[in-house]
Parts: structure tokens; sequence; C-alpha cells
């Protein structure tokens, strides 16, 4: 399969990141931001992510990593990516202007490699 690009209905922000929320912890996330003013800069690297949540009653999207609490305020636009593995990324515009991307992936799996020569 394909990835697919969706853009979210803001009604559905908030169920749409209850219901992957099991399904992206303990994924890695890398974000950048890039806005005219910042250009484009990595706020994260490859951190454990523990969860994405959506507050309508604040307009916040909270991304919570370990170490890291990661806020966008006002959220304009959210699409998100997916493929064969689920949840591939996330693109958010926020109400500043400053487009979010989170690029997940899974952790590596260190000792798979060593199974398979056995």
């Amino acid at each position: 399969m394909a990835s697919t690009q969706t853009n979210l209905p803001r009604a559905e922000w908030q169920s749409f990141f209850d219901g992957v929320a099991n399904a992206i912890a303990g994924k890695r996330v890398e974000i950048e931001a890039a806005s005219l003013d910042l250009g484009d800069q990595i706020v994260a690297e490859w951190l454990p992510l523990i969860g994405i949540t959506y507050d309508s009653r604040d307009d916040l999207l909270d991304v919570a990593l370990s170490g890291l609490d990661h806020l966008i305020r006002s959220p304009q636009d959210i699409s998100v990516q997916e493929g064969d593995n689920g949840l591939e990324s996330v693109a958010v515009l926020a109400g500043d202007g400053v487009k979010h991307l989170l690029r997940l992936k899974d952790p590596l799996m260190l000792s798979a490699g060593r199974n398979r020569a056995s």
C-alpha cells in the first residue's frame, strides 16, 4: 500500500489523536518547524514519543516527547500521512504561520538482526 495523505477536519482532531495513541506511543519522532522568519529548524531529533493530544478548549496540540513537550498553539490545519506501518507524519500549520512537521519512525530493534543470523 502506498502512503496516503489526509487533511483532517477540525472536528476530528481530538478523536483522531485519541484513536492512534496506543499505536504511536514509543515511536521516535523528529519535529521540524519552518516559517519565513525562522527558516527551517529541527526542534527535536528522533526522541521517543509519549503521545499527541489536541485540547479544543485551549486550542492546543500537545506533542509529548521524552524530555520535551512541544506545544502548537491555535492550529489552523492538520494533515496526516499514513502508510503500511501506520502514521508516518503529521503536518500542522499553527496560527502564527509556523509549519510543524512531525516525522515518525519505529525504534530500531537491535536484537532482531542478531536473531536472523542463527
